[in-house]
């Protein structure tokens, strides 16, 4: 299956192609999935349900999830998911499934420790601004999310575990955090500050200019001597580290660009989240990513009968009358009718409104499900919906 990288095309009449989601799991060509989208759209059940269905048709598969809820390990299950992947039960040999969920200071922790000498990555393990930085600091869990991606990608690539690699990326306030996440870290590890910090231990004190000593000295007054021995201690010891963690992220993005990786971008069928997904369409493109296509998720489904809104609603306004001002059941079940009719006609507007600007960006709607999702009978459905659209 050929993937096209499409932008916002908004004069192109053209209807959106359909989104064939099982010719993307069945090819061969695909090794890389990347499912992103705002928070709350139902990402992580998506690309859990896009990885079964893979494994059950044929492919050896492992799906990342950032998601530290239960749930996701119970629907699968697994007792517990955690950095290592682990084998889903009940998939029948020669296909496979693992699923792991991301532990981004272990993550880290091991790119320390297979950059660094054991000494060395001791020193920066141990060391507290290291701990707080791998732990809490703005990117790191979308830094460590592409960095297990390439981690996977690799054990792949040399004993053929895996077949396709699902990624479930971070919710995040800014859309694609992920993609900026390697420049922003390592940017970061560059910066004058980091350098500031690392002056002293560059060079004898006497070639110190007395400009870097009242910088210094004014640091010691905000952070306090102990944050700041802490800092340059860690500054020292990684120093040698940064052009490592330049390459890799470079090595990781030219991953996300090549022609086996495909992006899903998912919404939910509201205004705010469409807009969003349109972002997403547009920064892909101006990346170079390859956009496989949109899931709308949790669609309304239609109501049963062929009554529109309108009739509906006209007809529980007659029985209001005649009834003398008093709803009775059949009213308010053709009021319900008519809501949901409504919803179902305001969405397909949103959606059509989305294709009227990108009208090149393959499509499919799921409907949203009566019951949560727990457990792979429910996986198994929304990848069946996914694939029938």
């Amino acid at each position: 299956m050929t993937r096209t990288r499409v932008g916002p095309l908004a004069n192109n009449p053209r209807p959106a192609p359909a989104l064939d989601v099982d010719a993307l799991l069945d090819d061969p060509g695909t090794g890389i999935v990347v499912v992103c989208g705002s928070g709350g759209v139902g990402k992580t059940t998506t690309s859990a349900a896009l990885a079964l269905r893979a494994a059950e048709r044929g492919r050896r598969v492992v799906v990342l999830t950032i998601d530290p809820a239960r749930r996701l390990a119970q629907a699968l299950g697994i007792e517990q998911l955690d950095n290592t992947p682990r084998p889903v039960p009940g998939i029948e040999s020669p296909s496979s499934l693992d699923a792991m969920m991301l532990d981004m200071k272990r993550t880290f922790d091991e790119v320390v420790e297979s950059q660094a000498s054991p000494e060395k990555a001791r020193q920066i393990l141990e060391n507290p601004f290291y701990i707080a930085l791998s732990s809490s600091f703005a990117g790191t869990q979308e830094y460590m999310a592409m960095e297990k991606l390439g981690q996977l990608h690799r054990d792949a690539q040399r004993d053929g575990r895996y077949d396709l690699i699902v990624v479930d990326t971070p919710p995040s306030r800014s859309a694609l955090d992920f993609l900026d996440a390697p420049e922003r870290l390592s940017s970061f590890l560059d910066g004058r500050f980091i350098r500031l910090l690392l002056a002293p231990a560059r060079g004898p004190a006497r070639l110190m200019t007395a400009g870097l000593t009242m910088a210094t000295n004014a640091l010691t007054k905000v952070l306090g001597a102990q944050v700041l021995r802490d800092m340059q201690t860690f500054v020292s010891a990684f120093d040698t580290l940064f052009g490592g963690f330049r390459q890799r992220a470079q090595k990781t993005f030219e991953l996300l660009q090549a022609d086996g990786t495909a992006f899903l971008v998912v919404a939910a069928p509201e205004d705010d989240a469409l807009r969003e997904a349109a972002y997403f369409v547009e920064r892909l493109t101006e990346d170079d990513m390859p956009l496989a296509g949109l899931v709308v998720n949790r669609a309304t489904q239609p109501p049963e009968g062929d009554l529109t809104a309108d009739e509906a609603l006209a007809a529980a306004q007659r029985l209001l009358r005649t009834e003398g001002g008093s709803e009775s059941v059949t009213g308010g079940l053709l009021r319900l009718h008519a809501d949901r009719g409504r919803m179902v006609e305001r969405e397909a507007r949103l959606r059509e409104r989305f294709a009227a600007a990108h009208p090149a960006v393959p499509t499919t709607v799921v409907p949203s499900l009566t019951t949560d999702v727990h457990d792979l009978t429910g996986l198994r459905e929304v990848g069946m919906l996914l694939a029938r659209g």
